[in-house]
């Protein structure tokens, strides 16, 4: 019963309430639509953070992307030990990055009351998410080897049976509790999602192509010289 709960309803409830919410901020509240973005407020470890972090996350995701809509050929091109082997050190590679960056940011933000005071309880709750769900995927990575293969017999099969509306959750319910994990924590990050800062990246804004560009000026007044 906990397995067709987490599995086989939770992803549907967590996608639902990303959807609304998100629609709801967008179009009820306009104004809370944005990043309320830090950068004013950059400082070097930010750098170290944010930009290894975005990085890394984007190639993560991207391969779980394309594990997810092109299992056969995903399978093919690890068909070779040696490319298996050399995706597997890169995927650990890129999590152990994306955590370290991430640990970065959160000790920026936690460290300095400037940018400490524009993070919601809820960003800090995402980044919490965060950290489990790259936590999670690198201890498996380095644990539970060829991840990068076993993904397209259990994630894959699992996660398109959600599409097509017939959860088979029993892809899941074999795997271990770290793996469980890891899957659900995803959901709860696509719940959270809409609530936090970060909803403002599933928008294009194509305003910004045709609008005049932007000069921002730092005036500080200096004393008067004698």
């Amino acid at each position: 019963m906990m397995d067709l709960i987490l599995f086989g309803v939770f992803p549907y409830v967590a996608v639902a309430l990303a959807v609304s919410v998100g629609l709801y901020r967008y179009f009820v509240e306009r104004y809370s639509w944005s990043s309320q973005s830090s950068q004013f407020l950059e400082n070097r470890m930010q750098f170290w953070g944010g930009v290894p972090w975005h990085y890394a996350i984007i190639l993560i995701l991207l391969a779980h992307l394309l594990a997810f809509l092109l299992p056969g050929a995903w399978g093919q091109l690890l068909g070779k030990p040696v490319r298996l082997y050399l995706l597997e050190l890169t995927g650990l590679a890129l999590g152990v990055c994306a955590l370290i960056s991430l640990v970065l940011m959160m000790y920026r933000r936690a460290g300095d009351a400037r940018v400490a005071t524009v993070t919601s309880t809820v960003d800090w709750l995402l980044l919490a998410s965060l950290v489990l769900q790259v936590a999670t995927g690198v201890y498996i990575a380095f644990t539970l080897r060829w991840g990068s293969s076993w993904y397209v017999y259990t994630a894959t099969p699992w996660l398109w049976s959600l599409v097509r509306f017939d959860p088979q959750v029993q892809y899941l319910a074999v795997t271990p509790a770290v793996v469980k994990i890891h899957a659900v924590n995803a959901f709860v990050l696509i719940s959270l999602f809409p609530f936090s800062r970060l909803v403002h990246v599933v928008s294009i804004p194509l305003s910004y192509l045709s609008r005049p560009y932007q000069v921002v000026i730092w005036y500080r007044q200096r004393g008067r010289t004698m």
